[in-house]
């Protein structure tokens, strides 16, 4: 039986109890750029938690919007939670097969349109594997169900909102490698200056796992990362990375902390680093 209520990263041992209750959903998020091999959802096919249906990140961010994964509106990600046969009231476990790297954005999103019972698989498709968990290939296509969603925008920052953010000294951080915050390595998308926004903290979200087995730091560990980073938790922040996907790693981290004071910038890097007119900082 699912409990009324489920804690934001539950293990392997917690989803193996639980693969066929009632009321439990498997969303395997795994997304990578265009030129990975193999892709996402090919990789899907090949191996995934038995009963796990596949969220195209990609197909579920605005249709019409520029910038990659934007926040679609609520009747368009209704409809793709709904054609994966998850219910509102359902409980759903997302995970990826990196480990924890765009699980966290797929966790977030569920969150943002209202869902209750939401939880990241900690350590992801390889710490289930090490565990000795099961899979599957094949492609899993359950009956539609309709799925209602909220308006998403309580939890996320706009480019305007960010800029006020910046000047009024709100803690923003971004959690891209040290040398993309700093300006001096590329940036993955053609065209995007280098450096960070000006004012904002660099936490990179590898930081926040457990180097032995990929799993998410404890409470302890995490507020000592979050305290040399400068970062007060329960403070307001607004997190950004290069297109919103890793900054929900570092809010996933804030929840485990209690923060309750964290947005998402949803256009994050791609969305200013390509704005003409906005100052860009370089450097630590």
């Amino acid at each position: 039986m699912i409990p009324p209520r489920i804690p934001d990263v539950v293990d392997s041992g917690w989803l193996a109890a639980r693969l066929n209750a009632p009321g439990l959903r498997i969303v395997d998020a795994s997304w990578s750029m265009a030129a990975s091999t193999p892709p996402a959802r090919e990789a899907y096919r090949q191996a995934h938690i038995p009963g796990a249906v596949f969220l195209d990140l990609d197909a579920a961010a605005d249709p019409g919007a520029t910038l990659p994964h934007t926040l679609a509106p609520a009747p368009h990600f209704a409809a793709v939670a709904g054609a994966m046969g998850i219910g509102r009231d359902d409980a759903v476990v997302v995970y990826d097969r990196a480990g924890m790297h765009t699980a966290p954005r797929a966790w977030w999103l569920f969150k943002a349109y209202g869902h209750a019972r939401v939880a990241v698989l900690d350590g992801g498709l390889p710490k289930w594997r090490a565990d000795g968990g099961a899979v599957e290939g094949g492609q899993v296509v359950p009956p539609p169900r309709r799925y209602v969603a909220d308006d998403p925008w309580a939890h996320a920052c706009t480019l305007d909102e960010v800029r006020a953010a910046a000047r009024d000294g709100v803690q923003i951080v971004d959690a891209r490698s040290p040398g993309r915050y700093r300006g001096d390595e590329a940036e993955p998308r053609p065209g995007l200056r280098g450096g960070h926004i000006p004012g904002s903290v660099n936490l990179p979200y590898t930081r926040l796992f457990d180097a032995a087995d990929g799993t998410l730091l404890d409470a302890a560990r995490l507020r000592a990362v979050f305290g040399q980073a400068g970062i007060d938790p329960h403070g307001p922040i607004v997190c950004t990375c290069g297109s919103g996907v890793t900054a929900c790693v570092v809010r996933l981290a804030l929840a485990r902390l209690g923060a309750g004071r964290v947005r998402i910038y949803d256009g994050s890097w791609t969305e200013w680093g390509s704005t003409p007119g906005l100052p860009v900082a370089t450097g630590p």
